[in-house]
């Protein structure tokens, strides 16, 4: 088995900063934007609407990118989203109209879409089959220390003036230097053929619930994990730790998780840490009481449930490519945005209608993706005659 070029190793290393990069600008500009409309006398209500529009641009580019991106190339259909992005937000603090935000928004998650999709597609067609769950957990380990670091860089700058915005420009105009290099290899991507996302649904149906698991449950535990430790007798103060601790395990695992994909069966591995976050998350109202345990319980959970995300994306690395595993990729942004639409939801009323709601919509929700993984995921494990997988996910 030969090892990586230092070449492929140093192109796989810029779209990981890439990626990384422009995850600290999206929660910077997230968080910015909602501070900015918040001060300017906008209701809860709007400022939510304003937040929505981004799910809006993202649902519409899912059905525009795969063949905007045959068009375009990947090098720059990436550049053109990360440039849009930087003159999106110097955009905001210029233009005195808070309606023309909304339209703003909507650009701003099409730029998203392009970006997330078009790296993990890009870092993929980088990756040897060998290594390629080590190299999407670091994918995924960066992305997170990047949405980690954005409301911090935006504690340290303030929210007031242009200047928050254009840090986030000049990031995204960073990112957009580092993959503008010929020497990073980027794959041709033929025109699909077709537009409509459905199609990639049907072909991984397994990866589209893993991202809408992941959706759901991450905005529902960002939502109410504090306000349910709370609820069973902690402090705000402490409480408001939960959260920081499962989001460290979730960046310090990925890797192990990575390396542990590329030695054993990957749906039998996604089947497992469904399982076992079905499991931890029972364990919480136990955890809860011996506060010594309820800190590396979340730890670990926080990285055996984000490692399910890494582990699928690296499924639909392996079975798919071109122009096939955008509109897949595309398809889990949909789903994305559909989770993070109904998770806050469902969780909601579980709440209300008991203590622990949250544990049971984060019990149930792993529990049901467990059982439905297992079961599409089994005649893949049945055939063990052909060396090369069924291309579906």
């Amino acid at each position: 088995m030969q090892s990586p070029s230092s070449s492929t190793l140093l192109a796989r290393g810029a779209i990981i900063a890439t990626a990384a990069i422009f995850g600290l600008t999206y929660s910077l500009s997230a968080a910015l934007i909602a501070l900015d409309l918040a001060e300017r006398g906008l209701s809860e209500a709007l400022i939510g609407a304003n937040a929505a529009m981004h799910a809006v641009g993202v649902l519409v580019m899912a059905v525009l990118l795969p063949r905007l991106t045959a068009r375009l190339g990947l090098r720059r259909a990436v550049i053109g989203s990360l440039l849009s992005a930087a003159l999106l937000l110097c955009l905001f603090p210029a233009l005195p109209l808070v309606w023309l935000w909304f339209p703003l928004r909507i650009l701003l998650g099409a730029a998203s879409e392009v970006l997330f999709v078009l790296s993990e597609t890009w870092l993929n067609a980088l990756s040897s089959e060998a290594t390629r769950a080590r190299t999407m957990a670091a994918y995924t380990a960066a992305m997170s220390v990047g949405f980690a670091l954005g409301p911090l860089l935006l504690s340290l700058v303030g929210s007031d003036g242009f200047l928050p915005y254009a840090i986030g420009a000049a990031l995204a105009g960073g990112a957009a230097a580092i993959v503008v290099s010929p020497s990073i290899a980027a794959p041709d991507i033929a025109d699909p053929g077709h537009g409509n996302p459905l199609h990639s649904m049907r072909l991984a149906p397994v990866a589209m619930a893993a991202t809408a698991l992941n959706a759901a449950v991450e905005t529902a535990g960002l939502t109410f994990l504090t306000l349910y430790a709370m609820s069973v007798g902690w402090e705000e103060s402490q409480a408001t730790q939960l959260m920081t601790c499962m989001m460290a395990g979730a960046i310090v695992l990925q890797l192990p998780i990575g390396w542990l994909g590329d030695k054993i069966d990957r749906q039998t591995l996604i089947v497992l840490l469904a399982a076992l976050s079905a499991a931890g998350a029972v364990a919480w109202p136990w955890a809860l009481e011996v506060r010594s345990a309820i800190y590396p319980l979340l730890f670990v959970w926080g990285g055996l449930f984000v490692g399910i995300y890494t582990i699928m994306l690296t499924i639909v690395g392996s079975r798919f490519s071109g122009s096939a595993i955008i509109g897949i990729y595309a398809g889990m942004g949909v789903f994305w945005g559909v989770g993070a639409l109904i998770g806050p939801t469902l969780a909601g009323i579980a709440m209300q209608a008991t203590t622990h709601g949250l544990v049971v919509f984060v019990a149930v929700a792993c529990a049901t993706f467990t059982v439905a993984a297992w079961v599409i995921g089994r005649p893949q494990r049945d055939r063990t005659t052909s060396p090369a997988p069924e291309p579906r996910a």
